[in-house]
């Protein structure tokens, strides 16, 4: 049975037609009436199976720039820079390593120091300046408010010396300082989320603090000024305490899609997104207007209420999706630029958000062994590199262990990723072994060992800068076996 779920959306059109007719005889009235609604599309009335469809397709489509918008508001909760938050247009320093109680962004690292701060491009621009950076590495990658990639500055592409940049907003048309390089934002809403190595020791700490101290970014108005930037704002209201990805997932429709409405307002989609505009258009939200679930009839009310969930689902089980296996490795290649490809985009907002392009970092995931067995401390594992096949990367690699959240596990060591930086020891042949497990493997392989806890883990071998080998698959990773 058809129920006419989205008829009365099309009520305005049929009253505009009237109008325009009024003047003609009452017969081609009739008639041209009768046509006007015959000719809408098939689509307009459908039943609640498929609204329900169309809804997780909107949903989809809507969760990065919803996961970007919590995320902010998390993250800029502040009147002043502390620890890991920073008003918009400020930059908040991670001055050491995150530890297993940071849950603002899912996937942290424990490689490098984060330099992370959210632009409204909307008013003005913003002018970056990038310090000096005497040969270390760094990376600052700049995230439209759909999370794709639209430039990215460091080590790789622009080198380590003295840089300024000209953040825009996608309308401006004003002009900005000479000497400075321009960045077209395709959003308002912009994440900047640098990485600078670090090492980890106290002295380097303090090198790289120095590095943030002169990441500065200053909206155009007072650029040259001796003018400070505007004061934060808190908002007790905005909860802090719940990891962004759990607030995001917990929304129910309603939530969710009203959240949607008001990021779409400054954040328009690609013109490539024209079909799932008209989609979104269907299930009441129109960019640039507020969404309001009670001028939804009661059919369309029903067809979205199980929409999150089975979105959410949708989403997760694309992980078989979402790259190629090797040795029970998934190498996702597709990360940062997405195109159409909404259900990609989603998934690594929801298990990676901020994740970089290919050429600048890949991330490959594991939960299993060599023999398919999920990852758990309960026994003990071995990852053995041979000499020639140490991972090749310009920049650095690194092995981080996650709960099954995609968060940092305790562990009484409070070590989270292993990596070059730390003493490792090598065979007399040349190989590497990284040891996994709950427990000590040993005083002479402590310095291999990875700490991991009484539960089922995910392992992520971080390739900073990666060869040609590894982006066309020549070189590969090997598998994760268990020893014990």
């Amino acid at each position: 049975m058809i129920t006419p779920v989205f008829i009365s959306s099309y009520v305005p059109q049929i009253s505009k037609v009237w109008d325009a007719l009024r003047s003609l005889p009452q017969i081609s009235l009739i008639v041209l009436y009768l046509l006007t609604f015959i000719a809408q599309p098939l689509s307009a009335a459908i039943n609640i199976k498929e609204a329900e469809a169309l809804g997780i397709e909107v949903y989809i489509y809507g969760y990065p720039l919803v996961t970007m918008e919590m995320t902010k508001r998390v993250m800029t909760n502040t009147t002043k820079p502390k620890g890991n938050k920073a008003p918009l247009g400020q930059f908040a320093h991670a001055r050491t390593y995150p530890t297993a109680a940071f849950k603002d962004v899912t996937a942290p690292n424990a490689d490098t120091l984060y330099s992370s701060a959210w632009l409204d491009l909307t008013k003005e621009p913003y002018i970056l300046q990038v310090p000096d950076q005497k040969g270390r590495y760094f990376v600052l990658p700049f995230l439209s408010g759909w999370t794709n990639v639209f430039s990215s500055i460091g080590t790789r592409t622009t080198g380590t010396g003295k840089q300024t940049y000209a953040l825009l907003g996608p309308e401006w048309k004003g002009t900005y300082p000479a000497r400075t390089i321009p960045l077209k934002a395709p959003t308002n809403l912009v994440w900047i989320i640098g990485r600078t190595y670090c090492s980890g020791t106290p002295q380097d700490y303090k090198a790289v603090h120095r590095i943030q101290d002169n990441y500065l970014l200053t909206p155009l108005s007072i650029y040259e000024s001796s003018c400070k930037p505007p004061v934060g704002s808190y908002n007790p209201e905005i909860d802090s305490r719940t990891p962004v990805r759990e607030q995001v997932d917990r929304m129910d429709t309603e939530t969710f899609f009203k959240v949607l409405a008001q990021a779409l307002k400054t954040n328009k989609p690609a013109p490539q997104d024209a079909l799932l505009v008209e989609k979104m258009r269907r299930v009441r939200i129109v960019p640039g207007q507020d969404y309001t679930h009670k001028s939804s009839n009661r059919f369309l009310r029903k067809a979205l209420v199980d929409v999150p969930h089975k979105a959410l689902e949708k989403i997760m089980n694309h992980k078989i999706h979402a790259g190629k296996s090797v040795n029970d490795w998934l190498i996702t290649l597709k990360t940062g630029r997405y195109g159409t490809d909404y259900l990609q985009r989603a998934y690594i907002a929801a298990v990676g958000l901020g994740t970089n392009l290919p050429c600048d970092a890949l991330y490959p995931i594991t939960e299993k062994d060599s023999k398919g067995r999920v990852l758990n401390g309960k026994h003990s594992y071995v990852i053995h590199f041979p000499k020639e096949a140490v991972p090749p990367v310009k920049g650095f690699w690194s092995v981080t262990l996650y709960n099954d959240e995609y968060f940092f596990a305790k562990n009484p060591l409070k070590k989270y990723s292993i990596s070059p930086r730390d003493p490792l020891q090598y065979n007399n042949d040349g190989s590497l072994d990284l040891y996994i497990q709950e427990s000590s493997p040993g005083i002479n392989k402590e310095s291999n060992w990875l700490p991991a806890p009484l539960f089922n883990f995910i392992l992520m071998l971080r390739l900073y800068w990666p060869e040609k080998a590894v982006i066309d698959g020549t070189w590969q990773p090997p598998a994760v076996v268990r020893t014990h």
